[in-house]
């Protein structure tokens, strides 16, 4: 059993629309010409240039508001990380008209749109209706680290400290967690740090988080999040690696319903 309970510290939350301009492989600061040499391929001006989105399976966007992340499709769930959040975003993809892919997160939530062409639309909460992104180039894969006990043990203190700090009273995060856990189970007490982060920003947040005294997170075959007499527990599922374990909205919806 590892547990902390440690001083509050501080740290940042999603959407975006990848369009034609993705396509165009055009960085953010070529939205104009992007448009212009797009316009005069649809009317068969001239050849739209090759995709290259569609030969990089992990690759970095700009969103048109400036907003820089990272898309992974190089492994069996697609994983999504901004560049301003410690939060990766495991996606399940659902079949949408005219082929395009609309990838959701964990509650069923839309988070982006690619088309058949490779033109991307990323949905956030201050752009619900979606904003385009454009291809900025090649990133690396999204990975899990190797972590030991002592790592462990320093990543719930610093989500302790953040959620701390955010609800401006004392959460304590303890963990049950085997070797092979010790970092998803680290990645989850960030995300659920995260959670608190957020839900604290909106109106009435810091008063939903009273009912959370404290938070425990276990080891399960499926992910999860349940608050039972004060206490966030949760649940892990080390053998799908980042998928295994719930988003910050997922455990957000758990403390506001």
């Amino acid at each position: 059993m590892i547990d902390t309970y440690l001083e509050p510290v501080r740290k940042p939350a999603l959407a975006v629309a990848v369009a034609a301009a993705a396509l165009l492989g055009l960085t953010g600061q070529a939205w104009a010409g992007g448009a212009e040499i797009l316009r005069e391929g649809l009317l068969g001006l001239r050849p739209p240039p090759a995709d290259r989105s569609q030969t990089l399976p992990t690759a970095r966007y700009v969103s048109q508001e400036g907003e820089t992340f990272v898309f992974d499709r190089s492994q069996p769930r697609a994983l999504l990380k901004f560049d301003d959040s410690p939060e990766v975003w495991a996606l399940k993809p659902q079949m949408a008209p005219r082929g395009d892919v609309i990838y959701l997160n964990d509650l069923g939530e839309p988070v982006l749109r690619a088309t058949r062409l490779g033109g991307l639309t990323l949905f956030t909460d201050d752009r619900p209706g979606g904003t385009a992104a454009a291809l900025a180039g090649g990133g690396p894969p999204i990975r899990l680290p190797s972590m030991g006990p002592q790592q462990l043990l320093e990543r719930l203190a610093q989500a302790s400290a953040r959620a701390s700090r955010a609800a401006r009273r004392l959460i304590p995060f303890d963990a049950d967690a085997s070797p092979g856990s010790f970092a998803l189970m680290a990645d989850a007490a960030t995300v659920t740090a995260e959670a608190v982060v957020r839900l604290a920003g909106r109106d009435g947040g810091k008063a939903m988080l009273g009912k959370v005294s404290k938070v425990r997170l276990v080891e399960g075959h499926r992910p999860g999040a349940e608050l039972q007499q004060g206490v966030m527990q949760i649940t892990i599922a080390p053998a799908d690696g980042l998928a295994g374990r719930p988003s910050s909205e997922r455990i957000m919806s758990v403390v506001t319903r």
